[in-house]
C-alpha cells in the first residue's frame, strides 16, 4: 500500500504546471479545489488505474464533473490533498484506485458547502415565520458569533439578541449549519403564524 502512494505521488510531482498570472492561478485553483471536495462529498467517483511502469492514472471512464477540470489542475490538487491528510486511496481488489475524503477533507468539504449556501425565496409567501433561538454556552463563544454572522449572511433578521427570523422555508439549512458547528443542543428552530409586530417585518422582507 505505501508502494501504491508512493507511485501516486511521484506521478502528482511530475506534472508540469502551465504558467499563467499569479492572481489567476490562485483563484482558478481554489475554485477547483472547492469542486473537488464537494464532489468527493458528493460520491462521485475518482478513480486511478496502473499504467505498465508502475505509475497511475485517472481512469478514462470517470463522471463527466470530473472532465471539467483540467486534467494537470486535477492530479496537482489531489495531491495537495493528500500531503495535507484531506484525501487518502483506497486500493480495490480489481487494482483500481479510488480516492476518498478523510474525515478531515469532510469536514473541510462541508465548510464549502457552508460558504456557498443560499436561502431560496418563493414567488409567493406561505405566511409562516421561521424562527431560530439559541443560548450556546460561553465556551463556545467562537461557533456561537459563527452562528449569528451565517443567519445574517443568509437574510435572517435580529428580533433581540440571539432571536433570528425569516419567513423563507430554511429549516434544512439550519439543521445543516448547527451540525456543522456542533451546537445542536442550543439551537431550537420555531414556526409562527403571527407575533407581535409582525407588520414592521413584513415590511422590511418586503412581503405588503
Amino acid at each position: 500500500m505505501l508502494s501504491l502512494k508512493i507511485g501516486i505521488i511521484v506521478l502528482l510531482a511530475a506534472i508540469i504546471i502551465r504558467h499563467y498570472p499569479l492572481n489567476n492561478v490562485i483563484a482558478m485553483k481554489e475554485t477547483a479545489k472547492q469542486k473537488i471536495l464537494l464532489l468527493l462529498l458528493s460520491g462521485v467517483a475518482l478513480g486511478f488505474s496502473r499504467t505498465p511502469r508502475g505509475y497511475f492514472k485517472i481512469l478514462k471512464g470517470i463522471p463527466e464533473a470530473w472532465r471539467e477540470i483540467e486534467r494537470s489542475r486535477l492530479y496537482r490538487i489531489v495531491g495537495e490533498f493528500y500531503n495535507g491528510r484531506l484525501v487518502d486511496y483506497k486500493e480495490n481488489k480489481d487494482g483500481f484506485v479510488n480516492i476518498v475524503l478523510t474525515k478531515e477533507g469532510e469536514r473541510k468539504a462541508l465548510k464549502f458547502k457552508l460558504d456557498e449556501m443560499e436561502i431560496k425565496k418563493p414567488k409567493r409567501w406561505d405566511g409562516e415565520w421561521r424562527i431560530v433561538i439559541f443560548d450556546i454556552l460561553e465556551k463556545f463563544k467562537k461557533a456561537r458569533e459563527a452562528l449569528r454572522r451565517k443567519l445574517r449572511e443568509l437574510g435572517f433578521l435580529e428580533l433581540q439578541k440571539s432571536v433570528f427570523v425569516l419567513p423563507y422555508e430554511c429549516e434544512d439549512e439550519i439543521n445543516f449549519i448547527v451540525e456543522i458547528f456542533l451546537i445542536r443542543p442550543w439551537v431550537r428552530f420555531i414556526r409562527a403564524k403571527n407575533f407581535t409586530n409582525e407588520e414592521q417585518l413584513k415590511i422590511k422582507f418586503y412581503l405588503v
